[in-house]
C-alpha cells in the first residue's frame, strides 16, 4: 500500500501544534492553582492585583520603613498594598508644628525637602492612593513640603517620601509614602 503524502501530518502541522499545546500548559500554569490561588480571587477565580492587607498597624508599617513614630503623634493611619512586583506602604499621622522639623531631621533626606505653595492642577492617581486611609493626597493640597528621603533607600525599601501638611497653627500631618 502506497501512502499518499496528503494522508501524513506534516512536520509543519505538528511542530505549530506542539507550540500551540506549550503555550497553552504554560497559560494554565500562570494563571493559578498554586498556594493562595482563590484568595482575594475576580469574577474569573484569579487572584487580583493589587490587594490590601488588612488588620496592619501603623507600628508594623512604621518598622517596614525604619521611620519611628514619634510619641506625641495622634491619628495615626497605616496601610500595606500587596502588588504585583512591589509593595506600597502608607504611613500618616498628626504631630505638633513645633516638632515637624525634629522628625524630619531624624529622616536624614538626601536633598532639602521642597515647598509647594499651591495644590498641583493636574489629575493625580498615584498607585498607592492615601484616599484609602481617608485622606486626600499630599499632591492635592496646597503649602506642602516633601519629597524623596531615599531612593534607593538602605535595606529593603525601594524608595521613600515625605509630605507634610500643616493642618492649623498647632498641628500638621506627616505622610508617608514607601515602595517595598
Amino acid at each position: 500500500m502506497k501512502v499518499r503524502p496528503s494522508s501524513m501530518p506534516s512536520v509543519r502541522g505538528l511542530s505549530a501544534g506542539a507550540l500551540g499545546l506549550a503555550v497553552f500548559a504554560l497559560i494554565s500554569a500562570c494563571s493559578g492553582g498554586g498556594a493562595g490561588a482563590g484568595r482575594d480571587a475576580g469574577a474569573d477565580g484569579r487572584r487580583q492585583v493589587p490587594t490590601w492587607t488588612s488588620g496592619v498597624t501603623p507600628a508594623e508599617v512604621g518598622d517596614q520603613m525604619r521611620v519611628p513614630i514619634p510619641d506625641e503623634a495622634t491619628d495615626r493611619r497605616a496601610a500595606h498594598q500587596n502588588g504585583f512586583q512591589d509593595d506600597g506602604l502608607l504611613l500618616a499621622f498628626t504631630v505638633p508644628t513645633a516638632r515637624v522639623d525634629a522628625f524630619l531631621t531624624r529622616l536624614a533626606p538626601e536633598q532639602p525637602l521642597t515647598h509647594r505653595a499651591e495644590a498641583l492642577t493636574r489629575s493625580v492617581k498615584p498607585m498607592t492612593p492615601f484616599a484609602h486611609l481617608g485622606l486626600k493626597e499630599p499632591e492635592t493640597l496646597a503649602d506642602v513640603r516633601g519629597g524623596p528621603v531615599c531612593a534607593p533607600c538602605a535595606g529593603e525599601l525601594n524608595s521613600l517620601e515625605v509630605a507634610v501638611h500643616p493642618i492649623d497653627a498647632q498641628r500638621s500631618r506627616v505622610c508617608l509614602r514607601g515602595v517595598d
